[in-house]
């Protein structure tokens, strides 16, 4: 019994890495970086005079900064350039003209001397403000340059005590720059005031807010976040849509992000060969407070006006980011037919309450696939619109096996219980 047992099994088994293996078939691979520029990473740290406060693992933030700082130095990949900038370390006084402008770089973004950078840190000891928007915009311009991945790891145990400079306004300014920026902030023993600034911060670059009380999440979650500046990752390239077909700016295949104001229309041209086809894809995402019922309208129309196919969705408040997609096959043409040029228009219809600012834009990232024709280059995905019925109908078949396979297993095995 035991031999069949494990027949049985073993075949099951071999149905289900069948099925697996037609779901996801061998060879996909992960994207790849766009340039080949080292990664770039900004930690920006909080001295402000509130960090000598003893309530993380029995000592001070500072301590638990400093100590963190020290195992993420050790860890970081030598592929990745470093840099350290301070808020709040150096002014002691009362005078807010001063204090607001107290950030500076502690150790520059570039190949991590790693005794240098922690003798550095050593030294740091809390004193004054907190400027978290004159930081963030220093922080920007230390990264300047290059096209490898770009971040900003913000650690601060309070809000910023500098406005009307809104942090939360600087980082939707830097994301709108389109510079493929993104910043992340870490809030120490945070208040309710504190995580929504961060998270606010956070979530105009598409980052991550982690609220942390001890020191070893501190170093954990600081090792992440450098260790992702180091993945491959496919950078967006930022572009500027027109008001019309006729101005819009020629994409090819990529990733690009723009900017869109509440209720506007962008426009893209792309040229699509005959033979080939077109997938494209937009995401908008509500970086501030917006209202309920809203939608998202990607149309692909030709320079004359014909709509040629659309995708749409529509939100509720629900989610802060909406997405939607196409697809356009061009014919083959017996002749040496021109490329038709396509024209992709993106609408919103978000809106904000009284008093939440329209600007900058709505940040937008689009998609643009082109790609040849299903059925005429092992290009095309495996799930495209030639392929995908041959796929259901080997699925369903698996399915059947397995299902004859489990009723008999299930039958005999019943059947030796009735018998003993």
């Amino acid at each position: 019994m035991i031999t069949r047992t494990r027949l049985a099994a073993g075949a099951c088994a071999l149905l289900a890495a069948l099925a697996a293996g037609m779901a996801f078939p061998a060879g996909a691979s992960a994207g790849e970086p766009t340039g080949e520029d080292a990664p770039k990473v900004d930690l920006v740290l909080d001295v402000s005079g509130s960090m000598r406060t003893r309530d993380i693992d029995g000592g001070t933030r500072m301590a638990a900064a400093k100590q963190a700082f020290n195992e993420v130095l050790d860890a970081t990949p030598e592929e990745v350039r470093l840099g350290i900038r301070t808020l709040g370390a150096d002014y002691p006084g009362d005078d807010r003209k001063t204090g607001c402008k107290d950030t500076a770089q502690l150790y520059p973004v570039g190949p991590l001397d790693r005794t240098e950078a922690k003798t550095a840190v050593a030294t740091l000891s809390p004193t004054g403000w907190t400027p978290i928007g004159p930081a963030l915009l220093k922080a920007a311009g230390d990264l300047d340059g290059g096209d490898g991945s770009k971040r900003i790891v913000l650690i601060s145990d309070g809000e910023d005590t500098c406005a009307p400079l809104d942090p939360c306004e600087v980082a939707r300014e830097i994301a709108a720059k389109g510079i493929g920026l993104t910043i992340d902030t870490l809030g120490l023993v945070p208040n309710t005031k504190m995580r929504q600034q961060l998270s606010c911060i956070a979530e105009a670059t598409g980052g991550t807010y982690t609220s942390v009380e001890h020191t070893e999440e501190l170093t954990d979650k600081v090792n992440q976040l450098v260790d992702r500046a180091a993945d491959p990752v496919v950078t967006p390239v930022a572009t500027e849509g027109a008001d019309a077909c006729a101005k819009a700016p020629a994409l090819k295949s990529g990733l690009y992000t723009d900017r869109e104001e509440f209720g506007q229309q962008r426009w893209y041209r792309v040229d699509v060969e005959p033979g080939q086809e077109l997938r494209a894809s937009v995401s908008v995402g509500a970086d501030r407070a917006v209202n309920p019922s809203y939608g998202v309208l990607l149309r692909a129309v030709t320079v004359h006006g014909r709509e040629i196919v659309r995708g749409e969705a529509a939100g509720n408040g629900r989610t802060d980011v909406l997405s939607t997609g196409l697809r356009y096959p061009k014919a083959e043409s017996d002749d040496d037919a021109a490329a038709e040029a396509v024209c992709l228009q993106v609408t919103n219809s978000f809106s904000v309450a009284s008093g939440v600012k329209t600007t900058p834009g709505l940040p937008l990232e689009l998609t643009v696939d082109v790609v040849d024709g299903p059925g005429d280059s092992d290009d095309v995905a495996a799930f495209g619109l030639g392929r995908g019925w041959w796929l259901l109908g080997l699925l369903v078949l698996v399915g059947f096996l397995a299902g004859l396979l489990w009723g008999w297993l299930s039958r005999w095995r019943f059947a030796i219980w009735r018998t003993n």
